[in-house]
This record gives C-alpha cells, structure tokens and sequence, in this order.
C-alpha cells in the first residue's frame, strides 16, 4: 500500500512491500548532513535514540522487527525533519542481516551505526535448564549478528576513512547468571568483542563503544518479576547513550552505582560470589 502526505515540514512518503523490504519515509526539504543505522528500533531504547537523532539533515535507517511499530516511528521522526528509511528484518537471520546491511550501506553510507536490537530470557523457576532454541535465538541477536553487522559496518567505515559504531551490552554480562546463562554470557561475549575489535579498529579511524546499561524501563524489563534497581527511563538512557557516543568513549557504564559495584564485585572472594548469584531468584513474565 502506498500513501502520500505533502507540503508541510516533516512530511512523509510510506512504501511497504512486505516483510524483509524496505519502508522509505521521507522528510520534505531536508538536507542531509549525517547518517545514523539503528537497529532494535522498536524497542524502548531504539526508539528513544532515533527520537534523539531526529533532526533536520539527518537520515536514519531504522531496523525493527514490528512494522506498525517502524511506520509510527519513522512518522514521528520525519515529523522533526529527518530523512527515514525503514526495515522490517529480524537478526535471528544473520545472513539475511548482512545482506541486508550491504544494501543500506552502500545506499545511505552510515557514518554511525548503532548496535542496539536485543532479546532477553530468564530460565523459569521450575524449569532446570534454558530452553535450547532460546539459547540459540539469544546467541544470534545479542552477539553473532551484532559482531558480524558491527564488523561489515566497520570494513565499510575503514574504507570511508572513518566512522562509529555503538554495541549495547548490559551490566548482566559482568556476572555469570545462573537463571540466565544463555543471555549474560552473549552480553559478556560481545563485552569481549567490543573491546578486541575496538583496539583493532581504531588505528583505521573506525570508534568503537560499547554501551553498558543497568535497568532501563522498557517493556523488556518490564516483563522481569522482581526489583529493577536504579531504574533509568528509556529517554533518559537515549541521551545518555548518545553522549557517550559523541564523547568517543570505549566503554560507559550506566548508571553510575553499577560503576562502583564492577569494583566491588571484583573483590568478592569466588566462592561467596557463586553463593550469592545462586540464591538471587528472578522471574519473568511470558511474552
């Protein structure tokens, strides 16, 4: 279906051919000065980055998994000037991701890609292991795709004499969850990558951050049973991330209290731990 809405600021022109094309959405008038690829858009955080990035001379590329969702916030966007182009793609499809990448990198030639699809899976209480296709799913879209997209974004980038790229990590990849294996240790693997692909790619001009947040009020955490501690609002989370992002930081943990907890763990005996990781009891509730 297509539509169009003309002759005011922000206006936008819609396209959707279906699951895995492109959605194109077009601010009227605008120039483009910068180029900004998020994946994850719409979650609580994409949403709020590509929120945060909207402005007159920008084009965004907004990868997501939920259609209606992309289309209202490629209309928001473009209602603050900026240039849209949407996908519809789910990173459990690597391949299909890295195809997918190609085409929007040698379209729009981001100049900043951010990192930021995720899933999440907390093992139930009455359940004695994960569930292995979850396993497999959380090992696609929280390390595998992201460090093959960041790594294609990058070849580009060093090619381009330049560039950033932002993983979003989480602080559960500090700690070796026992009713979260699977996602704490894809977290904590792409903690891993981030650094070593970061050193590796800095001498080319290509940044790399890993953004490493605590609790942010999405509806992914909002699904976890139990207390969210130093809870931050997804806006908030936006430009926070987004600063660390300008600053050029390697890594930036959020909020600060888990900044002195990373010290303080570090100095906890192994074995005391072990014993308290064991005795936290965390539920969720079904999506």
């Amino acid at each position: 279906m297509e539509r169009n809405i003309k002759n005011s600021p922000g206006d936008a022109l819609f396209s959707l051919n279906g699951k895995g094309k492109n959605v194109r959405y077009a601010a009227s008038g605008a120039d483009v000065l910068r180029s900004v690829l998020i994946t994850g858009a719409t979650g609580g955080i994409g949403a709020e980055l590509a929120h945060h990035y909207a402005a007159p001379g920008r084009t965004l590329i907004l990868w997501g998994r939920n259609a209606q969702k992309l289309a209202q916030l490629a209309t928001e966007c473009c209602a603050r000037g900026a240039v849209v182009h949407t996908r519809q793609i789910d990173l459990c499809d690597g391949t299909g991701a890295l195809t997918a990448f190609v085409e929007d990198d040698a379209t729009h030639k981001p100049d900043c890609v951010v990192l930021g699809a995720g899933l999440s899976d907390i093992q139930s209480l009455d359940e004695k292991t994960e569930d292995p296709q979850k396993v497999l799913q959380l090992g696609l879209v929280n390390y595998a795709t992201p460090a093959a997209l960041a790594t294609a974004a990058a070849r580009s980038m060093v090619e381009r004499h330049g560039g950033h790229i932002a993983l979003i990590g989480s602080v559960a990849g500090f700690y070796e969850m026992p009713f979260s294996a699977a996602y704490s240790s894809s977290k904590s693997g792409l903690a891993f990558f981030a650094k070593s692909a970061g050193l590796a790619w800095q001498q080319y001009g290509v940044k790399l951050t890993l953004i490493v947040p605590g609790f942010v009020d999405t509806p992914m955490s909002q699904r976890l049973d139990g207390p969210r501690p130093f809870l931050v609002p997804a806006k908030k989370a936006a430009r926070v991330i987004a600063r660390a992002i300008a600053q050029g930081r390697r890594e930036y943990v959020f909020p600060w209290p888990f900044r002195v907890l990373r010290v303080v763990e570090r100095l906890l005996p192994q074995k005391l731990r072990e014993y308290i990781l064991l005795r936290l009891a965390v539920g969720q509730t079904e999506r």
